[in-house]
């Protein structure tokens, strides 16, 4: 058993003569580190004060254990919230702040990453922290932690925004929905998808905050828009007002937590609409954003923020939730329209109609400009080829297990082809 013995105190490296400070800690509870299982989990909040029910729940999946603060400006604002104020027994708060790029490398700092079992991101510019704990041990030791140690990840504001598979590095400052929806490859708009906080559940996911204050739906839709015009990837988002959360469990449930009716509170889950063929009619350099699909291009569960944070989406599928309802967004001349839709349904196109292990398309990219498609167990019935606007540019009934399909008269681009087998039909992205 450890003995408690709790202090606080401010710990700072200070070299006035021959070195510059590379971080300052300030440190709550017991100084003797404690090893407890972390129940894992992720909380993200909006940005503006913190929603103690979701910090709550932060601190109980610590399990007890240690928690750090990381942020590269600010100071202590979180020791005594986090250590005694929530009523949650943890054994220690510390915040470690980076005062420049040479903290990366401090044996103190990547021991204090090792042992906590949870992880706050702090507000701040998610610049410096893109450029200070990108691709080195920082971010190395974060990930072995998550994958290892099941330690729960939590940030708002800037510590949310970094916490996307595909993410804003605001490289070159912020940019606002207007400027971004008139022109999407804008140089403020700074996305990436190079490899740094790896998180359950939130690959290919963009985050964004403060949606409310100000509006940035614009924005978010627009960097979907990137995503898949950059890197063909049907990236999906989640976003929160201020003082709104999201705290996902292991099992793939994201909560919602606010304090609706009293305020309106809100959290918005954003996915490419997979009943379409759908990319932007029009994503290029200069011009405004076109991204319409029958009024449907994004759809969206936005879900009121209670106290009690019963409401959720299940991102599994991000089909299954309950208590939020779904929009329809769309970009027509960089303006974009919310409204309400119907439930989001891919079952339809889903790889669980027909057995995908028995179904193959190659090569994908396309080299040579064919394309052959083989079914192993059941005829194909019909093949049907749409280009980028959704527009059938090809169609054929055949009874046959295999078909070749010659896209050399076809100018290069991003083709969807449909196959029909058993009566059902499942859509392909084909890449020429």
């Amino acid at each position: 058993m450890i003995k408690t013995r709790i202090t606080t105190f401010v710990f700072s490296l200070l070299f006035f003569n021959l070195f510059s400070q590379s971080y300052t800690s300030y440190f709550t509870g017991d100084t003797t580190d404690v090893t407890t299982t972390p129940l894992g989990g992720i909380c993200m909040m909006g940005g503006a004060s913190e929603n103690d029910e979701a910090m709550k729940w932060f601190l109980e999946r610590s399990n007890g254990g240690d928690i750090l603060v990381m942020r590269a400006s600010g100071s202590d604002g979180y020791n005594n919230y986090l250590f005694s104020e929530l009523g949650i027994t943890v054994n220690s708060v510390e915040t470690i702040v980076f005062d420049n790029i040479q903290a990366t490398s401090e044996d103190y700092v990547i021991t204090q990453i090792q042992n906590a079992e949870a992880i706050w991101f702090a507000g701040g510019d998610q610049w410096d922290y893109v450029s200070y704990w990108r691709g080195n041990q920082i971010s190395e030791v974060i990930n072995q932690n998550i994958q290892n140690k099941n330690i729960v990840i939590g940030g708002t504001s800037a510590g949310m925004a970094i916490l996307g598979g595909i993410y804003f590095t605001a490289e070159f400052g912020t940019i606002h929905s207007n400027t971004a929806l008139e022109n999407p490859f804008n140089d403020n708009l700074t996305i990436s998808n190079e490899a740094f906080i790896t998180l359950p559940f939130l690959n290919n996911t963009i985050t964004d905050t403060h949606y409310d204050s100000p509006d940035r739906k614009g924005r978010h839709l627009t960097f979907l828009a990137r995503a898949m015009k950059d890197w063909n990837v049907d990236a999906k988002g989640i976003a929160c007002d201020e003082y709104t959360s999201v705290c996902i469990d292991t099992n793939g449930k994201a909560y919602v937590y606010g304090s609706y009716p009293t305020f309106d509170d809100n959290a918005y889950f954003l996915q490419v609409n997979c009943t379409l063929p759908n990319v932007p009619e029009k994503c290029e350099m200069g011009e405004p954003l076109n991204w319409v699909r029958n009024n449907a291009a994004v759809k969206v569960y936005r879900i009121k923020g209670e106290s009690t944070g019963n409401k959720y989406l299940d991102l599994n599928n991000w089909e299954e939730g309950d208590g939020g309802i779904w929009e329809n967004w769309y970009v027509e001349n960089g303006v974009l329209t919310t409204e309400i839709g119907e439930a989001i349904n891919c079952s339809a196109t889903s790889v669980s109609q027909i057995d995908e292990s028995n179904l193959s398309l190659y090569p994908n990219p396309i080299s040579d400009g064919f394309l052959t498609i083989e079914n192993s167990t059941s005829l194909i019935q019909k093949i049907e080829i749409l280009d980028a606007t959704g527009k059938a540019i090809f169609s054929k009934k055949i009874k046959q297990y295999n078909y070749n399909i010659d896209f050399s008269d076809y100018s290069k681009g991003i083709f969807f082809v449909k196959i029909w087998i058993d009566n059902l039909f499942y859509t392909k992205k084909i890449i020429w």
